[in-house]
């Protein structure tokens, strides 16, 4: 099975993990049901559309509908045997806002050096 982690600043904070902790339990209980499932399906290629998405580059986002029409995105890519979780947020628009994707290359590229 492939182990889901939480990306790591330099610092030793890890966002995601700050981000779901800021989410409400009901939330936080969807979006971890939904990355769980990622987790158990990504090797044997039972995960795709419309819970995961391939953003190019081997960044994938996880989507959650929450309660209220809200959206949560959790940007992820592979590293080694483990799912690294580098961003998390509340979609607010149809269109993935710039900086949020940018963020989460930027993470995923510092995995690399």
């Amino acid at each position: 099975m492939m182990l889901a982690r939480f990306y790591r600043t330099e610092a030793g904070r890890e966002p995601v993990r700050d981000w779901l902790k800021e989410l409400g339990a009901a939330e936080r209980k969807i979006v971890g049901d939904d990355l769980q499932t990622v987790q158990l399906g990504w090797q044997v290629g039972l995960v795709g559309e419309p819970l995961v998405k391939s953003l190019g580059s081997g960044l994938f986002e996880a989507r959650s509908s929450l309660p209220g029409h809200c959206i949560a995105r959790v940007f992820f890519c592979i590293h080694g045997e483990n799912m690294i979780l580098l961003h998390g947020f509340i979609k607010k628009s149809q269109q993935t806002p710039d900086k949020e994707l940018t963020l989460a290359k930027k993470r995923q590229k510092s995995l690399k050096q």
